[in-house]
């Protein structure tokens, strides 16, 4: 039933917005009627109204939709300013206690997970007394390999949730309504009602507005929601459809204190985790549920372009919370967050910055080679370094195997760490100084996700779930585009070939034959540029493929000036 109604909303308002002479005698989509998606005021439709109440098994709950006023060259705070409009219209119309998010690309899998997010939140026993603010449920996916998000979610995951509470991970997560309302755990007695102190600085009109918003109905929602109290049942939904238009205006966050600590916080791109990290300050714990069969599942983006758009906005995101003044680093001896749960955000923030050392990581036994340098010790401290590699091999594997995953995947993940590292994160660090010099902002880009047909189509075959679980031809390739992504991978690989292709033939031997010392490079330089080459084995099948599994020809041209200018670098003083 829901779905149906979604699929005659979806027409109606493609109707709508497509004809600027629409004649429906439904005069409720005309708010629809001329609108473009960056050009129109606030809209609230309600598509459907549970008036059976609670437990009758024939209605369906509140179905709702809404979309804020955009106005061009106006600041919308991207995916955070419209999870604060969905907070104010769900707490004037309904004020639920709880709010469950879902990103438009992950679905609901396991009915009872309302139900297991509850025991979370309404037990009371000696080691837990109401201090979860939030619920977060891991991202699993079923349409392409991501087993690497599994395996970090399955060690890292458990391992901050063990601390103060897991990260809020945006999907999948259920939220208190109070705790995003900005209240501290301080501001709250034992039995969880707010203390005299609080009720005192929170429920004063003039404050209330000044932080909420000059909106009557939506204060009442506030004080009713801190006080754990339900709003006064209205006859219909549609009668705070009024209020619902007004906290939607462009201008109605001004002056007040949304996004700045109330509701989800502005100023990075990855909200989730920015506000996941401001409830951990304020004393809240959270908790991590993973129960069999997963939650939610989702989708991945498409393919390479997509996937490396996402990893550089979710570094970009990371890095502007790092230099933030909630950063971590400034909060890590003060405040009510744990010393080891701010170590643990730390090493989450931190992500965008390792592009610099791996790059030069994947360049020094190629630069070692070019030059006749030895970059490894000899003997038995080269033993010492390739036990300890071995080591971290063996325990990352381990890692994958204990989970039921394959070396396949393991070394799929290896290689796309390095790839990701060093082809996307690479692009947050310019993308941050560009932003604290004034220059440019950060932008909130979607990724295109792709659902599979199986899965989109209304009537499904008796071996739909066979089809779904077997990947297609091409789901092991990676995708290429013109980006400057794909430069630095490109680069990386033409100069260790290069290296490799110099030793081979002898010709650096000949070059520093006047000119060779104790410490020439060997073939422990040689096996570093072979295992950076096979870690980049994408790129390297790249440049032989075609269409959108080939690397272009404009990249390979740049990668390749950029390689004969590395090559000549490295080379500069054998020739002289």
């Amino acid at each position: 039933m829901m779905k149906r109604e979604y699929e005659k909303l979806c027409r109606k308002v493609e109707d709508a917005t497509g004809d600027s002479h629409w004649l429906d005698a439904d005069d409720d989509f005309e708010a629809f009627s001329n609108t473009k998606p960056n050009d129109h005021s606030t809209i609230v439709k309600v598509v459907r109204e549970n008036k059976g109440g609670v437990g009758d098994e024939k209605e369906v709950p509140h179905f709702v939709y809404i979309s804020r006023e955009k106005r061009p060259n106006y600041f919308h705070n991207y995916k955070a300013g419209a999870m604060n409009f969905l907070v104010r219209v769900s707490g004037l119309m309904t004020n639920a206690p709880y709010m469950l998010n879902v990103d438009c690309d992950m679905y609901v899998n396991e009915a009872d997970v309302v139900r297991q997010a509850m025991c979370i939140f309404l037990q009371n026993s000696i080691l837990n007394s109401n201090n979860c603010a939030f619920v977060q449920y891991p991202q699993d996916f079923y349409d392409s390999n991501a087993d690497d998000i599994a395996v970090l979610q399955s060690y890292l995951g458990r391992g901050i949730a063990g601390i103060q509470g897991s990260l809020c991970a945006g999907s999948g997560c259920f939220l208190s309504r109070r705790v995003m309302y900005g209240i501290s755990l301080d501001d709250l007695e034992d039995d969880g009602s707010l203390s005299s102190v609080a009720t005192r600085n929170y429920l004063a009109e003039k404050s209330l507005a000044r932080e909420f918003g000059n909106s009557k109905e939506m204060v009442t929602s506030v004080v009713n929601a801190l006080q754990r109290k339900t709003n006064p049942q209205h006859s219909s939904l549609t009668d705070s459809i009024e209020a619902a238009q007004e906290v939607g205006h462009c201008h109605y966050e001004n002056q007040t204190s949304w996004g700045k600590p109330i509701g989800w916080l502005y100023g990075s791109t990855t909200e989730d985790v920015h506000t996941s990290l401001g409830i951990h300050s304020r004393g809240w714990t959270s908790s991590f549920i993973s129960p069999d069969p997963p939650a939610f599942l989702g989708a991945m983006p498409s393919g390479g372009p997509e996937a490396m758009l996402q990893q550089r906005r979710w570094a970009a995101g990371m890095l502007e919370i790092l230099f933030s003044k909630q950063s971590p680093l400034i909060g890590m001896f003060f405040g009510k967050r744990r010393f080891r749960q701010s170590l643990a955000y730390l090493y989450a923030f931190t992500w965008g910055l390792r592009s610099i050392p791996e790059l030069f990581y994947c360049l020094l036994p190629a630069y070692s080679l070019l030059h006749n340098s030895a970059l490894f010790p000899k003997g038995v401290y080269l033993g010492i370094i390739v036990t300890l590699v071995g080591i971290h091999c063996l325990y990352t594997l381990w890692e994958f195997m204990s989970l039921g995953f394959s070396i396949k995947s393991w070394f799929v993940s290896q290689s796309c760490g390095r790839i990701k590292t060093t082809c996307s994160w690479l692009f947050s660090i310019p993308d941050i100084i560009l932003k604290f010099l004034g220059i440019s902002k950060t932008g909130f880009v979607v990724t295109t996700k792709t659902m599979p047909e199986s899965r989109s189509s209304e009537s499904e075959s008796p071996n739909s779930q066979q089809e779904d679980d077997c990947p297609n031809q091409d789901s092991g390739k990676f995708e290429f585009d013109g980006s400057l992504y794909f430069l630095p991978g490109t680069f990386i690989v033409l100069v260790n070939l290069t290296a490799l292709v110099g030793c081979s033939v002898g010709l650096l031997q000949r070059l520093s034959c006047s000119h060779n010392r104790g410490g020439s490079s060997g073939l422990a330089e040689a096996c570093g540029c072979v295992l950076v080459v096979i870690l980049f084995l994408p790129f390297l099948k790249g440049m032989f493929e075609k269409g959108k599994y080939g690397i272009p020809l404009s990249t390979l041209s740049k990668a390749a000036f950029l390689a004969v200018l590395f090559v000549v670098f490295s080379l500069g003083k054998l020739v002289y």
